[in-house]
């Protein structure tokens, strides 16, 4: 069955260009990629985002981190893809991840570590309808866009009127 899952390349790895390498893992991975934004997250933002660690003593040190520059946020689709991106991005620490994996390729420590993966379906649920929009039209979104595909190989001959265009 097709899930979805929020990703997050952290401001250490798009601060230091290795946003591109770490999209293509993701789509060498099998990984569909639904939507993609570079933002900068606002405090707020950012402490509702890590509201689950709000009583843990490195809070404020992730919210800071998580402002201190842009991030890219992505939504991602895949069989198992809450799993599946856990695999690929690796353990917190960097140090302790398996090789080969994006943190660590890319982590420097457990706070600076690239990447951010939902740890379960419910936190991916989550953290797409903070940045995104729901399952559901996520689904719509992806019949609507294989009619967009269709769409873009129109020929133009078959439009001469508005009622055979297949634009209509």
């Amino acid at each position: 069955m097709i899930e979805y899952t929020f990703a997050m390349i952290k401001p250490d790895a798009v601060g230091g260009k290795k946003s591109g390498n770490i999209v293509a893992m993701i789509e060498n991975s099998g990984f569909e990629i639904l939507r993609m934004h570079k933002i900068h997250l606002t405090e707020e933002a950012a402490e509702e985002f890590y509201a689950e660690h709000k009583d843990k003593p490195f809070f404020r040190e992730m919210v800071n981190f998580i402002c201190s520059g842009p991030v890219i946020i992505l939504a991602l689709a895949k069989e198992n893809a809450v799993q599946a991106w856990r695999d690929l991005i690796g353990a917190t620490d960097p140090k302790k991840a398996a090789a080969g994996t994006v943190r660590a390729l890319f982590g420097t420590n457990v706070g600076e570590n690239a990447v951010h993966g939902s740890d379960s379906v419910a936190s991916a649920e989550r953290e797409l309808s903070m940045f995104f929009i729901d399952e559901e039209e996520f689904d719509e979104e992806n019949d609507n866009a294989s009619d967009d595909e269709e769409l873009a190989f129109c020929d133009e001959e078959e439009c001469e009127d508005d009622e055979t265009c297949c634009r209509n």
